[in-house]
């Protein structure tokens, strides 16, 4: 349990904090409109306590790109090997873990050869060449349809976020990009 109050942080765990704080920030205001001493603030801790914890602001960025990547890889796994359900629980995660999602797709912000980031990104990457096999036309576009099936499911995500795509498709992007998925990459 948490506790914030007018004396200070009281916790046994300031790091989880810490990054809870970070998405949250990175959730309202993006990857560079926050600073470390913001996050110490919202945490109510002394400013030199996330600088203790993670080091810098790459640090940080390096442990919330581990825990999206897991999670990204745990929403995956949940789909099973079909490239729809695959490509739909991509789409999910863009959408209800937007922090995450932003920083794990800029590898220049965070220690990307971190061992705890290469572990979850392999396994979430292992997960979506098992989905896009399921529409690859023979061995030989196993590549390509990797490449394929990616840029569409993140291309998509990245336009609903933006809300770019039109209005008619609905509520739900993961409804939304099946027919999409369907279209391109159907029998």
């Amino acid at each position: 349990m948490t506790v914030i109050g007018e004396r200070g942080y009281h916790h046994g765990n300031l790091r989880r904090v810490i990054i809870d704080a970070a998405v949250e920030a990175i959730g309202e205001s993006g990857i560079a409109g926050w600073s470390l001493r913001e996050l110490a603030r919202r945490a109510g801790v002394s400013h030199a306590a996330p600088a203790h914890h993670f080091g810098d602001k790459a640090g940080l960025l390096t442990a919330v790109a581990a825990e999206g990547y897991t999670l990204f890889a745990d929403a995956l796994e949940a789909a099973g090997d079909d490239f729809l359900d695959v490509g739909a629980a991509y789409v999910r995660f863009a959408t209800r873990h937007r922090a995450h999602f932003e920083v794990i797709f800029q590898p220049g912000l965070y220690r990307a050869d971190d061992p705890e980031v290469d572990a979850a990104r392999a396994r979430a990457a292992g997960i979506l060449e098992r989905g896009a096999r399921t529409v690859a036309r023979s061995r030989a576009d196993d590549a390509t349809a990797r490449i394929a099936a990616w840029s569409v499911v993140h291309g998509f995500a990245t336009l609903w976020q933006s809300g770019a795509l039109p209005q008619r498709l609905g509520d739900s992007p993961e409804e939304a990009v099946r027919p999409v998925l369907s279209l391109l990459f159907g029998d």
